[in-house]
């Protein structure tokens, strides 16, 4: 019995394997392409930007602070001289935690930005991939080889979201 269930197994398993579909995508052209992204891209300029203003001014500040303290004449008191270097270091801990932030926010406002478009761009491929009956689709960056039964379906996808 066990015999002839091995047996089935066998014959049964070269067949499935023939019956499976494959197909490739380029993700990166796809994403490229959507008019989409160069919208996020301005946005992210535009905060870019605003942070860039931010951290001149800080850096503008903190150069006039060091400038002062350079300034200071030789009878200036140890207390006040020791004051001045600790406001600018509070002001250097102040640029350091503002640079911080600002490339923090900045991630987090390109992925919530992004988030919506890597959507579509998933549901087509999923909504491409089973109208086509395919078992799976790889991202096609760097192919070694492709045979000739593997389908690109990038140009599909293109199509389903919109794009020429």
């Amino acid at each position: 019995m066990i015999k002839k269930l091995l047996l089935a197994i066998m014959i049964a398993l070269p067949m499935s394997v023939f019956a499976q579909k494959f197909a490739v995508i380029n993700t990166q052209e796809l994403m490229e392409s959507m008019p989409e992204l160069q919208t996020v891209k301005e946005q992210m300029e535009a905060s870019s930007k605003k942070y860039e203003d931010e951290f001149a001014k800080l850096q503008e500040e903190f150069s006039k602070k060091f400038e002062e303290f350079q300034a200071l004449e030789e009878s200036t008191p140890q207390t006040i001289k020791e004051r001045r270097m600790q406001e600018m270091q509070e002001l250097e801990n102040k640029v350091n935690q503002f640079r911080q932030t600002a490339a923090q926010d900045l991630q987090r406002q390109q992925q919530q930005l992004m988030a919506p478009i890597q959507e579509k761009v998933v549901k087509a491929i999923q909504s491409a991939g089973a109208e086509g009956g395919y078992t799976f689709i790889f991202e096609n960056v760097v192919p070694l080889y492709t045979g000739t039964d593997v389908t690109d379906i990038t140009a599909t996808v293109k199509t389903r979201l919109g794009i020429k």
